[in-house]
């Protein structure tokens, strides 16, 4: 039984700020949460789609989503205080000091750790770090842009 409280937000919270839905939403949880610094969780599950073919026999998370669980956990840090957030997506603009450092695979729990760097009114930078356990398995310097959601056309 681990000494960690329950989770600042579960998978409904972040629905009701992120965009996302299954099966691109790549955060289980929220664990810690301030102004400029988020910790989620992503748990990794045989089921995901992407291990039927990457690849088959040895599956692996492509690393461009474990690279996309750190931005959605940073979207989380950006949008929660957006008062029109639904009007509202968050584009990637640039991702610097990309390393991906071990491979993650099924069972494995992703801690994602981002913090703001930089911040304009519609645009961050933000630095991500995903971990199993102890272990750096992936970093990222991420910007991004704040933008309006397309309208539907009638």
């Amino acid at each position: 039984m681990s000494d960690r409280p329950g989770p600042l937000m579960d998978v409904n919270a972040i629905e009701a700020i992120l965009p996302h839905r299954y099966p691109f939403l790549l955060v289980d949880r929220v664990l810690e949460l301030e102004p400029e610094r988020i910790l989620a969780l992503k748990n990794v599950t045989f089921n995901e789609p992407h291990f039927t073919g990457h690849f088959p026999g040895a599956p692996v998370m492509p690393g461009v989503l474990v690279i996309e669980a750190i931005a959605q956990a940073g979207g989380l840090l950006m949008l929660r205080d957006v008062p029109d957030r639904h009007e509202k997506l968050i584009y990637f603009t640039g991702i610097d000091n990309c390393r991906f450092r071990h491979p993650v695979v099924p069972g494995d729990q992703l801690l994602l750790e981002v913090t703001l760097t930089k911040r304009r009114q519609r645009f961050a930078v933000l630095h991500g770090v995903a971990r199993v356990g102890d272990r750096v398995v992936a970093e990222a310097d991420l910007s991004s842009a704040l933008v309006d959601r397309p309208k539907a056309e009638a």
